[in-house]
């Protein structure tokens, strides 16, 4: 875009204290319309720099940037990088101590603190917004910000008591910022913080960095260990998401048998129990985490380098969301989800047996079917999910594992009608276990006992496997054409769709990969590496980077990422100057700890 005067001191900050030559995407755009004092909605993928929208700002207008954020964790993170780089930055929340809350009123009313990050809820007392009302105020900044929205995948009743920011504060400029939300929860966003004549920002939401695959869940342990071991090389962290707490427990005691430094996380576990595994993980170990859901938003860790799921997300934002926490640094990452049949009908059960409203449960419905659609899509996968945001690829990714072992399709007209036949035949009582029995032609007890091997369909099914027969039951849930009583041991039942398949009228095409028992890795699914995990001197610049992140009690990250250690690896200056030239290290942190660095890579030049 052309050159803009009123970004000049933008750019100088941007550098000076950032240690970045250039903004990306609509990062400039977006700045430049919050200096001239708009409000706006951004929509920008995780790892995409929302952050610097409003930081940026921060540091160039006069007053104070208010910064609402859902996490204490998340706050706190953000602070201590911001104190890294020289900002004045301070967190607002329940567990500050007296002398933290003195502290800040002090340097409110000095007018030196620049950002101040605060709970939705410790905004919205009295006390805070009377404070603010005396203080000049240059932004507010509504980060996370689908939180606010009904329909968004993570909503807080407490996000809701934002629309006083707007009556409160009309001529303070509000940002609101989030990495996803579809048409739906972009209206509400706009509605609740009147932003309704605000323009709306959005990058785009392809994250090509990440490696993503989808597979039935076969034998989840097996394919998990194949992963993590195709996915990291021990430098990086990773994160599995399971179903339940009891699941994350379970996962992570076995991933410790299996040699790997591996915790749980779930909402169930103590306060402090919670705050010492997010510590844990944030602090920048190559440790993996099992959690549930609970465990994802305060995570500002750039350096995961995977994400698992072994369940399906309940839509296409949660599980975007999800895997867009591994490669915020922009290097290779990989996620896997691994689903069942059992997943889909339990899905759908549970939004048909909620108390919510008619129209909010055929919303849930059709991004649980969305979800599905890109679970099991034939085609390029991150085409399928970037359709669900709205946009759509000019040709296929080439980095999913459609693309790289496109798989076949055989029609399966036949296979449904025999798997169907053979629900409706044995009364639609019995499990898909049964039902394999009698269309395999095995004479089990339970065969015997209702004399379902009487039936025209005992045995038809002898030319498929078992596992085969499970993926044309799974292919048939998701499809819609069956469905599983989940409260009800499981049984198969098929729906109105599946008459059309009976009789012929809809032709069923089917993934050939039914006819194996595990999925096998893409073509060309190596390991991914670290940046220069490789090169000594960058195992160096890790190992004195985690040492100075110890003694000052922060993530290694706040120190330097990754990314920058890789390119101080590479490009070896050896003078001041020449390190201030590496993206990433600012003014502030050049000052702090160039002589170190300079020292580690003498130590280790030759």
């Amino acid at each position: 875009m052309p050159s803009d005067p009123i970004l000049n001191e933008a750019e100088t900050a941007l550098r000076r204290v950032f240690g970045h030559e250039g903004f990306r995407g609509r990062q400039a755009e977006i700045i430049a319309h919050v200096l001239r004092g708009g409000s706006g909605l951004v929509l920008m993928p995780t790892g995409g720099g929302k952050s610097l929208c409003y930081q940026v700002p921060a540091l160039c207008l006069d007053g104070l940037t208010v910064v609402v954020s859902p996490l204490i964790a998340l706050m706190e993170d953000q602070v201590a990088a911001l104190r890294q780089q020289g900002v004045v930055a301070a967190a607002l929340h329940s567990e500050l101590d007296e002398e933290g809350r003195r502290n800040i009123r002090r340097d409110m009313a000095s007018e030196r603190l620049r950002l101040l990050y605060v709970s939705p809820e410790r905004l919205v007392m009295d006390g805070t917004l009377e404070a603010l009302s005396n203080q000049p105020l240059a932004m507010f900044a509504v980060d996370e910000a689908h939180c606010v929205s009904q329909w968004g995948h993570h909503f807080r009743p407490e996000y809701r008591a934002l629309t006083c920011l707007a009556e409160r504060f009309p001529r303070t400029p509000r940002l609101a910022l989030t990495a996803t939300a579809d048409a739906r929860t972009v209206d509400d966003i706009r509605a609740q913080l009147s932003l309704d004549d605000a323009p709306v920002f959005r990058g785009g939401f392809d994250r090509p960095n990440i490696l993503i695959r989808a597979a039935p869940r076969e034998a989840e342990r097996k394919q998990l260990l194949s992963f993590i071991r195709r996915a990291g090389d021990g430098t990086g962290a990773g994160i599995i998401y399971c179903a339940t707490r009891r699941k994350t427990e379970d996962t992570a005691e076995w991933l410790r048998t299996q040699g790997m430094d591996a915790m749980h996380y779930h909402a169930g576990m103590e306060a402090a129990d919670k705050r010492a595994a997010h510590h844990r993980f944030a602090r920048g170990d190559a440790v993996v985490m099992a959690a549930t859901i609970a465990f994802g938003m305060g995570i500002d860790r750039p350096d995961v380098r995977w994400v698992a799921h072994t369940d399906l997300p309940r839509s296409a934002e949660s599980w975007y969301q999800e895997i867009g926490r591994a490669g915020r640094d922009g290097l290779p990452a990989q996620a896997l989800l691994l689903f069942g049949a059992g997943d889909i009908a339990l899905a759908r059960h549970r939004i048909g047996e909620s108390p919510a409203t008619d129209e909010q449960k055929f919303i849930e419905m059709k991004r649980l079917d969305a979800m599905v659609a890109v679970a099991e899509s034939a085609t390029c996968r991150r085409r399928a999910l970037l359709r669900c945001f709205g946009e759509d690829l000019e040709a296929d990714c080439g980095h999913c594992d459609v693309c790289q072992n496109p798989p076949k399709l055989f029609d399966g007209t036949v296979a449904a009608q025999k798997l169907i036949s053979a629900v409706l035949r044995t009364g639609q009582r019995f499990g898909l276990g049964h039902i394999i029995d009698v269309l395999r032609g095995k004479m089990t007890d339970k065969v015997a006992q209702f004399e379902h091997d009487k039936l025209p369909t005992f045995g038809v099914g002898k030319d498929l496997p078992e596992a085969a027969w499970r993926g044309v039951a799974r292919q048939l849930v998701s499809k819609g054409a069956l469905d599983v009583l989940v409260e009800n041991h499981n049984e198969l039942v098929p729906t109105e769709a599946a008459r059309a398949i009976l009789k012929g009228q809809e032709q069923v095409m089917l993934r050939a990969e039914v006819m194996e028992r595990t999925t096998p890795a893409p073509r060309g699914a190596a390991a991914t590496p670290a940046p220069g995990s490789d090169d000594p001197l960058f195992a160096a610049l890790r190992e004195w980077r985690r040492e100075q992140a110890r003694a000052q009690g922060l993530p290694a990250y706040v120190i330097f990422q990754d990314k920058t250690l890789a390119e101080i690896a590479f490009r070896r200056p050896m003078s001041m100057e020449s390190l201030a030239d590496v993206p990433g290290v600012g003014a502030s942190k050049l000052e702090k700890y160039g002589p170190a660095v300079l020292a580690v890579l003498r130590e280790n030049s030759g």
